[in-house]
């Protein structure tokens, strides 16, 4: 059986948006699936990371396309140092970046690479005409591509899954968007289309299939995961006091309330000031720098740039406490961060503030991997942390999680064949 897999992120990029397909076609031949990669070619991917190339396997066929990126016009027209995320949308922008933010949010819908549609249709139509695939999936954000899998889907018989490893307009950034009430409209319009026309589709998290169960009846949760072999006591772990954050923390990630907690505790208890470390690994935000400078965690505090998945695995199974900080945002409680399951493997103790309602608390809860702490609780957060610190002074902080091997990858690999080969 021959899937094609229509996918913007593939190695070299580097961040969370590659690690779920590459996983995936690491596996699906165990499970007699022959996966087809198309991605694009010369992509000016904003993180690389080269030693993910090694976990291609061998022999697969990859058909790539030139993308023209209207990004990379806007971008020249900014700062250097100015992130170009949307994730790091400015808060303060000039009037000449709201211009830019303006062009970006309305005139490029469903995002900034809808311009590879129509040659990836062409082009695949003309690879489908002269060769077998017995279902196509497509992988989003970028949406856009889900329009690849829809068009194609118009076109030939073959059975289309799109896969949401964010949601569309409920994504935590969407709220952040310069967007017209036309704007709005037209991205709920394709959202609704691409789910009723799908097949089959996936998605991360219970509460996102809540919401999409009324646009499909065939929706399943594979959640995200995570690869090797779960972590072992020879572990070498910090000397420190560390807490550990991967990954982007912008203003909508900031915790607040975390850097006053810590702020108040280092006043309460002198021994804390000499063991606290915060590490900080990935994109960070102005905002979050000055509450860490304006809280007085400024020399606790290392920031670290981007570094390869490998090297980050050593980082999160070497300190003594994972901080999660989900998005305090409208969709709060469906945000599933692809990281929560890299901390499982890593086992060790897993402080989050996020919804304690939330999908992410059903997941540490049931994994028994940590305590979540909700966007406004200071005093619980306070003594959870300390809790923790009085472990770590004894050497007793260690965590017994359970029921995680549910999230290997090869696990859910086999989730996903079941589906795939259910559409045949």
């Amino acid at each position: 059986m021959k899937v094609l897999i229509i996918t913007y992120y593939w190695p070299p990029a580097g961040g969370s948006g590659v690690q779920r397909w590459l996983k995936f076609v690491k596996y699906l031949r165990d499970f007699d699936i022959e996966p087809v990669i198309y991605t694009v070619q010369d992509p000016k991917y904003a993180l690389i990371d080269e030693t993910l190339k090694k976990e291609i396997p061998e022999n697969i066929e990859i058909l790539k396309q030139p993308i023209w990126e209207p990004n990379n016009l806007l971008t020249f027209f900014k700062s250097k140092q100015q992130k170009t995320s949307a994730g790091f949308l400015n808060p303060n922008p000039s009037f000449f970046e709201k211009q830019l933010q303006y062009i970006r949010a309305n005139y490029f819908i469903p995002d900034a690479r809808k311009y590879w549609v129509k040659p990836s249709v062409k082009f695949l139509s003309d690879y489908l005409n002269n060769n077998t695939v017995d279902v196509i999936i497509t992988t989003g954000p970028p949406h856009s591509l889900h329009l690849i899998g829809m068009e194609l889907n118009k076109r030939f018989p073959i059975k289309w899954i799109s896969d949401f490893r964010d949601p569309w307009t409920d994504i935590d950034y969407f709220h952040q968007l310069p967007l017209t009430e036309k704007s709005k409209q037209k991205h709920k319009s394709l959202e609704e289309r691409v789910l009723q026309q799908s097949d089959a589709v996936l998605v991360v998290g219970k509460t996102m299939k809540e919401k999409y169960d009324k646009f499909n009846n065939n929706i399943h949760v594979i959640s995200n995961g995570f690869d090797g072999d779960i972590a072992k006591n020879q572990i070498v772990l910090d000397k420190k006091f560390s807490i550990t954050h991967v990954g982007l923390m912008n203003a909508d990630r900031n915790p607040k309330i975390l850097w006053e907690a810590l702020s108040e505790l280092l006043k309460e208890n002198t021994d804390l000031s000499n063991d606290l470390k915060i590490k900080l690994i990935g994109e960070v935000s102005e905002e979050v720098k000055i509450n860490i400078s304006n809280s007085k965690l400024e020399k606790m505090t290392q920031y670290i740039s981007y570094i390869p998945h490998n090297k980050v695995m050593e980082y999160q199974r070497s300190t003594q406490v994972l901080l999660l900080a989900v998005n305090n945002v409208p969709a709060a409680k469906g945000i599933i961060t692809g990281k929560i399951f890299e901390y499982l493997q890593a086992k060790r103790p897993i402080l989050a503030i996020a919804p304690v309602d939330g999908d992410l608390a059903e997941i540490i809860k049931n994994t028994n991997s940590g305590k979540v702490v909700g966007f406004d609780e200071k005093n619980l957060l306070k003594i959870y942390i300390f809790d923790l610190y009085q472990k770590y002074k004894n050497g007793s902080l260690e965590i017994e999680s359970k029921n995680i091997d549910k999230y290997k990858r090869k696990n859910l690999t086999r989730q996903l064949s079941e589906v795939i080969k259910s559409l045949k």
